[in-house]
């Protein structure tokens, strides 16, 4: 018997609706495939690591139009599913982008029954036309880059489908190969651009529906090296990445009005991307205003589900991702205690006087880097000891610690300590030969007597019982909320101490951040000094980033 392999199957030569349906839906499971690999290359803009999440989150609200769209709808129906969907849904200034990328080829695709190789290669055209539009400053380097290459490549290559896609596609991986040799900080990094390497993945979605190639598998996260802890050489004042918050909105406006709406936002931002049309817009912008950002809008039409993020946060967040935070944990070396401590710390100089009270074994974390129960339990098993106790120093921590006693097969116990000063008044009665249970009761006594206090800066408006709180205030905080409202830190740290310190007592720690400066660590000890001369002061050097001062009272 003879056996006739069979022949592939010639690719198309136009694509329908369902095809061009299926080209998206792939496109969204490359993208969920690749979404951290993304995330780890994001540099550019802000090296806050959610490029593959908001291109991720805005392919999803498209694949939930479609799915809304019915069984076999046409390629009008089509279309409007993917710019309805990419539009609501975008998030970011990559996923912003895309979504106006999206909109441009299905501006074209829509008035067509099936999509030719001339009409694809207008529709790529139209994309990159559309998005560089979109955005105030376009930079080279980045997905725009990638997006022009791609309509080059198509309009070299209209004889048919296969020959388009690959052509196309193979300009766009060219593009991005080149992007370190456009945007310095990608190679000071050792990276492609991040939007690029999410916006590829649609040309590999379209050669594998025409050509029936195989969809790229997504590397292994933890083989991307990115070097993003070296600074610049020369950081301008006004960079884009000094720009603190992203703010987002979708923004309801007259289409006459949103020329002078980007003009007002060019002037207080930057990464600055308008998309939309026929009276609904998606806009983006990093800047330092929240305020003046939110204002433009109201000058321009009605703004809704406005989006704030503080940029400096998931920037150390993915910074403290990036450095290791699933490294091995910070062992002390030596002979192992009969009970360890295990302790949750950010902050280099946090870890120093830590270590220098006993802790064991460091694990770094805090408010917005939380670490895993996995982590906490190698911690744990690190020590060597017979009994653990832990000191999560975040409230949020605690819940996470709770959890690794049932799954060790040692004692652990977790003092409830929500700050690193309580932490560090936990550690003056920790005794390396007492067990578990008592170092636990000991440690969650004394760490009760320490009142804990911070400075840091307000992110949004709000109404507390010490008054109005604006965007830019420092504020300070004590277990009870907000304490003290200041447009200074200085002045800030010195009403919390006020409000808070009492005859009784006779100790204030002061541990410095990232943020405190010599000058206002003076002017708080003098405030000290001459208000309450009976209070002894300790000023240690913590190095914690958000918190120019904690405080701890005794």
């Amino acid at each position: 018997m003879t056996i006739v392999a069979s022949e592939p199957m010639p690719a198309p030569s136009t694509l329908t609706a369902a095809d061009f349906r299926d080209v998206v839906t792939t496109y969204a499971e490359l993208l969920r495939a690749h979404k951290d690999v993304i995330n780890r290359l994001n540099v550019y803009p802000v090296p806050d690591g959610d490029t593959g999440t908001n291109m991720t989150l805005t392919l999803e609200s498209v694949v939930s139009e479609l799915a809304d769209a019915g069984d076999n709808p046409d390629m009008e129906a089509v279309c409007r599913a993917v710019a309805h969907g990419s539009l609501m849904g975008a998030r970011g200034n990559s996923g912003v982008i895309l979504s106006q990328l999206l909109r441009g080829l299905v501006e074209k695709f829509k008035v067509a029954g099936e999509i030719t190789p001339t009409l694809l290669a207008e529709a790529l055209t139209h994309a990159d036309e559309l998005a560089r539009q979109a955005v105030v400053r376009p930079i080279e380097g980045t997905i725009l880059s990638v997006a022009r290459a791609a309509a080059v490549g198509a309009r070299a290559a209209t004889g048919s489908l296969e020959a388009l896609v690959r052509s196309s596609r193979g300009a766009a991986a060219a593009a991005l190969a080149n992007t370190p040799e456009q945007l310095p900080v990608l190679k000071q990094a050792g990276v492609v651009d991040s939007g690029g390497t999410g916006l590829l993945l649609l040309m590999d979605a379209f050669c594998h529906q025409v050509t029936g190639d195989p969809l790229p598998v997504a590397p292994p996260v933890e083989d991307i090296v990115v070097s993003i802890h070296e600074e610049p050489a020369k950081k301008e004042h006004g960079d884009v990445a000094d720009l603190r918050y992203e703010v987002m909105y979708l923004l309801d406006a007259d289409d006459s009005k949103i020329a002078a709406f980007k003009d007002v936002w060019a002037g207080i931002g930057d990464s600055i991307v308008v998309v939309g049309g026929d009276g609904l817009y998606n806009c983006h912008i990093h800047t330092d205003d929240i305020g003046a950002s939110i204002e433009a809008a109201l000058d321009a039409g009605r703004p809704r589900e406005i989006r704030v993020t503080d940029l400096s946060e998931q920037v150390i967040e993915e910074r403290w991702v990036r450095e290791g935070a699933a490294d091995q944990p910070e062992t002390i070396e030596g002979e192992a205690p009969a009970t360890a401590v295990v302790a949750v710390v950010v902050g280099d100089g946090v870890g120093r006087i830590f270590r220098s009270l006993g802790v064991r074994v460091l694990v770094k974390g805090g408010q917005s880097m939380n670490p895993s129960t996995a982590e906490l339990v190698d911690a744990v098993r690190a020590t060597g000891s017979s009994a653990v106790v832990i000191l999560p120093n975040n409230k949020n921590i605690r819940p996470v610690a709770e959890q690794v006693a049932a799954l060790v097969d040692i004692p652990v116990r977790v003092v409830p300590t929500n700050s690193i000063v309580e932490g560090f008044a936990a550690l003056l009665n920790y005794d390396p030969n007492a067990t578990a249970e008592v170092n636990g009761d000991a440690m969650t006594a004394s760490s009760a007597h320490v009142i804990a206090a911070e400075v840091t800066q307000a992110v949004r408006d709000t109404t507390t019982d010490a008054g109005e709180v604006h965007v830019g205030d420092w504020i300070g905080l004590s277990r009870s909320g907000v304490r003290a409202i200041a447009d200074s830190i200085a002045v800030a740290a010195n009403r919390l101490l006020d409000d808070l310190l009492t005859p009784d007592h006779e100790l204030v720690t002061i541990i410095e951040g990232e943020d405190a400066t010599p000058a206002n660590t003076r002017r708080i000890t003098e405030f000290l000094a001459d208000e309450y001369p009976d209070v002894a002061v300790e000023v240690h050097a913590g190095g914690q980033p958000l918190y120019p001062y904690l405080f701890g009272i005794e």
